[in-house]
Order: structure tokens, then C-alpha cells, then sequence
């Protein structure tokens, strides 16, 4: 997949673009169903097949009122993307300037100009352009006068709940992360890299691996069974999100213990994918109880982790 990080770095139009235009956080099942339509598309057509995605989200700019707190970094949507087959991302960078462009003006002038636009496939409630002027009806008129095809996509649901990101966002703060997977259509993850802590977990019998990560969205406090990744390899876990109040320490971490595993962690970058909640985070009366609790909630990881496996990104692609 080749990256565009600005519209600047495109010095003609592409080969008969099938085009899809959204923030796309999350690439979650529904998304990936509107890629599956472009690349038909591009394929029938002999075109290719192009995402255009926002980097920062829109919703970053707005000063007060409703923001976002993103699924994924960049870089991992990124990656996702990429997994999907696509030919082409589009980063369009957003700021001011760019959201003050007309709706008319950016049909006209990015997507027919720049990119060559020959197809665009958008979602049900789409809108764009300068204070979300720009609709369906917009588009197809401005596609009967520029020669492209407009293409409506209907609600993508999954049984009876409509695929969204701001759905699966909520169910991720709820610590819902074994249902999200069916949204996400793989397991919910972060990656960070391993700082020291205050070695509790050490003092209990569990030594644990502080994360510092540049995730914004994080599960709800709480015990999780989880799988770690360190280099290649692959390890069965327990994660705790809080603010350990047996201590009453008052800051939040994320800390894993990882079974079997006796290397040196600090400084190297891990990923985190979360299979299960077991529980909110508790206060214990003592140290020695929550060590039990601990070694309570480590039995019942690996009897977790032992009938599940990771649902990797690439087993929703097939026939894509």
C-alpha cells in the first residue's frame, strides 16, 4: 500500500480511483465491509482501490463541546488498513485551513483534480466539507457534472446492532473487551513500552511489567486476561488497569503479569491483547489479600487463556 501523508505528495491523478472517504477509527467490521466493496469495484473497473482517512480526527479541533478519544493510534490504523488489501491511503492533514475548504471546493479541487476520482463509495450518513454542508444529493449532482459515480452504502450491522466506532469505544470503557471482538472482528490490543514501577508486584510474588503507552482509549479499571507479545513471541497474561487503592497510590498504570516468562523487560516495547474482564479493581485490608486475590485471578486467566486463541486481523480478510 503506498501512503500519501499530504495531498501535496500527489503529482497526478491516479488510475481510475475507487475512492472511500472516513475517520475510520477502529477498523472495525463494518469498515472493512466498505473496503471489501472498493476493491470489488476497483477490480471491475480496473481501477484502484483508495481510502482517504484524517489525521488529526476532526473532532480533535473542536476547542469545547464533544471531542473523541481514539481506538487506535495512527500508525495502527495505518497498519490495519494496509491489512485490508487497500491500494492507496490518503492522510489528509486536518487543521483550520482545511476545514474552511467547501464542500463543492473539495470534490472539485482534491478529489476530482488531485486524486481523479472515478468512484466514490460513502457511507449512510455521510457528510463533509465546510460546516458538514456537503451530502449524498451534493455529491451526486457534482458526480453527474465531473463524470464519477456515487455509491451509497447502507447501515453495516452485525445481527441487529449497527457497526460503529463511537459503539465500540463505549464497550471498551464499559471493559467489555471479549464482546468488542465481535466488532472489531479481532481482539481489542495496545502496545507500550516497559518502564519501571514500584515492584508491589515483585514484594506479592507476581512480578509485573509497568506500560507507558500512547493509547488514549484504555478498558475500564479492572483484573484482565490478556496475551503479551514481547519480539515473536507470545505469552498468557494478567493485566491490571488502576489506581492500586490497597496502596493507595492515586495514579493509574497498566501492569501485566506475564506467566512463564523470565527475561528482562524494561525499555522494550510489548502489545497487550485483551481477552477477558475478571473483575473491578479492588481494595484489599492487607497485602498477603491481595496476593491471594491475585493468585486467584492467575488461575482463572490460564483457564481463560487455555480455551481461547487470538483472533489476528487476518482471519476476518479472507475473500477480501
Amino acid at each position: 500500500m503506498l501512503v500519501y501523508r499530504s495531498l501535496d505528495r500527489i503529482t497526478a491523478p491516479l488510475s481510475n480511483p475507487v475512492v472511500t472517504i472516513g475517520n475510520f477509527d477502529g477498523v472495525h467490521l463494518g469498515h472493512r465491509e466498505i473496503f471489501r466493496k472498493l476493491k470489488k469495484v476497483a477490480t471491475e473497473i480496473g481501477g484502484v482501490s483508495v481510502v482517504i482517512t484524517f489525521d488529526p480526527h476532526p473532532l480533535k479541533l473542536i476547542p469545547a463541546g464533544k471531542s473523541v478519544t481514539l481506538i487506535n493510534t495512527l500508525e495502527e490504523k495505518i497498519t490495519l488498513i494496509e491489512a485490508s488489501g487497500i491500494d492507496y491511503l490518503i492522510i489528509i492533514p486536518f487543521d483550520a485551513a482545511f476545514a474552511a475548504i467547501s464542500a463543492a471546493d473539495f470534490v472539485e479541487r482534491i478529489l476530482v483534480q488531485t486524486i481523479g476520482l472515478k468512484h466514490l463509495i460513502i457511507g449512510y450518513d455521510y457528510a463533509f466539507g465546510r460546516n458538514r454542508e456537503g451530502d449524498v444529493s451534493l455529491l451526486k449532482r457534482l458526480g453527474r457534472q465531473f463524470s464519477f459515480v456515487v455509491e451509497e452504502l447502507q447501515p453495516i450491522a452485525g445481527g441487529s446492532v449497527i457497526y460503529s466506532s463511537s459503539l465500540i469505544r463505549k464497550m471498551i470503557t464499559d471493559g467489555a473487551v471479549a464482546a468488542v471482538i465481535g466488532f472489531l472482528g479481532r481482539n481489542f490490543s495496545l502496545a507500550g513500552r516497559v518502564v519501571h514501577g514500584h515492584n508491589r508486584g515483585t514484594s506479592l510474588g507476581f512480578p509485573t511489567a509497568n506500560i507507558e503507552t500512547d493509547k488514549e482509549l484504555i478498558p475500564a479499571d479492572g483484573v484482565y486476561a490478556v496475551k503479551v507479545k514481547v519480539a515473536d513471541c507470545l505469552y498468557d497474561a494478567a493485566c491490571n488497569i488502576g489506581v492500586n487503592p490497597t496502596f493507595a497510590s492515586g495514579s493509574r498504570s497498566i501492569e501485566v503479569f506475564i506467566f512463564d516468562f523470565a527475561g528482562e523487560l524494561y525499555g522494550q516495547d510489548i502489545r497487550v491483547y485483551f481477552f477477558e474482564r475478571l473483575r473491578g479493581e479492588e481494595r484489599f485490608a492487607s497485602p498477603p489479600q491481595l496476593a491471594a486475590a491475585i493468585a486467584r485471578d492467575v488461575a482463572r486467566c490460564r483457564e481463560i487463556l487455555a480455551a481461547t486463541q487470538l483472533v489476528v486481523y487476518h482471519e476476518y480478510l479472507e475473500g477480501i
